[in-house]
């Protein structure tokens, strides 16, 4: 699974020009990783504000607006691949117009199989 990680609202920061430039970069990727069949499915996530992060407190459970935790990078969406090594997997993410165009991470990890773990 490809988790990517971003700011919240850079887009709206880029020129038009930019914006054309990265959507058209994910699409293309897109179609060649469906076209190679490694691509499984994938979301973008609504805009941190929206979300809620249900705990336990001293209290009980507790939900809160906002994300978890503090920072200037939230997960933003996911891709799952199905990849024949890690490395293919790493290479798919090095392509990603969030790491190109330098806004953003993606976070390379192994989805476990319902048999259990296989690190």
């Amino acid at each position: 699974m490809l988790l990517i990680w971003n700011r919240p609202g850079f887009v709206e920061e880029l020129s038009e020009e930019e914006r054309n430039a990265i959507f058209g970069s994910v699409d293309k990727i897109m179609k060649e990783l469906t076209e190679s069949g490694e691509l499984v499915g994938g979301e973008a996530l609504a805009h941190p504000s929206q979300t809620r992060t249900v705990r336990r407190g001293a209290g009980g459970v507790e939900i809160t607006d906002g994300p978890f935790m503090e920072s200037k990078e939230q997960f933003a969406g996911y891709l799952t691949v199905d990849c024949e090594t890690p490395e293919r997997a790493a290479e798919i993410a090095a392509s990603w117009p969030d790491v190109t165009h330098g806004v953003g991470v993606l976070e390379v990890r192994p989805v476990m199989e319902q048999a259990g773990t296989e690190m």
